[in-house]
């Protein structure tokens, strides 16, 4: 069936008839109409293939289909503009077409640009699919990236608009996945620590998550970590501090518990939260949560304190020891989460090493 529906909307979007030049009326009313049969057929694709891989591979295969889609990225309708990027999106969320018809149509040069100047419709649908490019598996990341696309991104999450500050930010997020220093001083530069903040204290859910989200992969990899710490530390941990202090959704505190973990394994960063004690009591506090979730990201943060391979960790086992942590892992093992209990059990045994 798929087959039969794509021949037919192959003729649908390459149709454009012909009249004499004598007719302008008639040729106004013959593009508006090509225009509208574009749209909806780049709209019924973008259905077709948002939930299904076997339909979208059979799109993308279609010749001169992904041809076609780019070129509707270009056409002078705003709504068959925005009818190709919806498809476009629609394709992108398969992996294989990410690293297959995308790369081989360099489908981000034209999304690029059309992300340039566009309304706010457009950009939102634009940058969406901009963040699926920007996976790490895509192979479209790198040149994306040397395309200058930092300082577009940034701007983003300065818009009015809920769904751009959340599409901004989810794109820098993928960006700065397992990414090299450079990338990450980059983002860190070009959002600045103040925008990075107001982010954070965003009245948007998803504006807030997607920024925690890209905390987190800045703050990976101990070098980075440490680096990025050293910068911005009485910051961040400021930031994370309000976060566990005000009234947030379990996945929001949760987030921000694995970034304090994440801190905690930083060779030097790891002193900020030692040195801390009212941040040390909140990491005690969320260890007894009634979650489970936010327990396990707490024990977590405690076993990179006391890691016995680590230089000092004599020093700071002893302090946790006497803030009372050790009588809470204690606690812990008794669980009846088997994840917690084991976490707790491997956080004791650096005790016993």
């Amino acid at each position: 069936m798929p087959r039969v529906i794509s021949a037919t909307l192959s003729l649908t979007l390459t149709f454009l008839p012909s009249y004499p030049l004598c007719c302008p009326l008639q040729l106004d009313h013959d593009l508006k109409h090509a225009h509208e049969l574009r749209q909806a057929a780049f709209k019924l694709y973008a259905s077709l293939g948002s939930n299904d891989e076997d339909i979208r591979k059979k799109i993308t295969e279609t010749e001169n289909m992904m041809d076609r889609i780019v070129s509707g990225l270009s056409e002078s309708s705003i709504k068959v503009r925005l009818a190709a990027v919806r498809c476009l999106h629609s394709l992108s969320r398969s992996v294989q077409q990410l690293r297959t018809s995308f790369h081989d149509h360099a489908v981000w040069k034209p999304l690029m640009k059309l992300l340039q100047n566009a309304p706010d419709e457009v950009l939102v649908m634009a940058s969406s699919t901009l963040c699926n490019l920007l996976l790490e598996f895509s192979p479209s990341k790198e040149p994306i990236l040397e395309s200058g696309v930092i300082e577009l991104l940034c701007s983003l999450t300065q818009s009015d608009s809920p769904a751009l500050r959340v599409n901004g930010i989810w794109a820098l997020m993928n960006m700065a996945f397992q990414a090299d220093q450079k990338v990450k001083v980059e983002i860190v530069r070009s959002l600045g620590t103040e925008q990075l903040f107001r982010l954070l204290s965003d009245p948007d859910t998803n504006v807030l998550m997607k920024t925690l989200g890209l905390l987190r992969n800045l703050l990976s990899t101990r070098p980075h970590i440490d680096q990025i710490m050293s910068s911005h530390g009485k910051q961040i941990m400021q930031a994370v501090t309000l976060i566990l202090e005000a009234e947030h959704s379990i996945e929001v505190k949760e987030q921000t518990l694995c970034i304090l973990a994440n801190i905690a394994d930083g060779n030097t960063a790891k002193e900020l939260i030692m040195t801390n004690d009212d941040m040390l009591q909140k990491i005690k506090y969320y260890m007894g949560h009634s979650n489970v979730k936010l327990q396990l990201a707490a024990t977590f943060c405690v076993s990179n304190l006391i890691w016995n391979e680590e230089d000092g960790s004599q020093d700071r086992q002893d302090k946790l020891r006497e803030v009372g942590f050790v009588d809470v892992l204690h606690k812990l093992t008794q669980s009846t989460d088997p994840n917690l209990s084991d976490r707790a059990k491997t956080a004791l045994q650096q005790y016993l090493a």
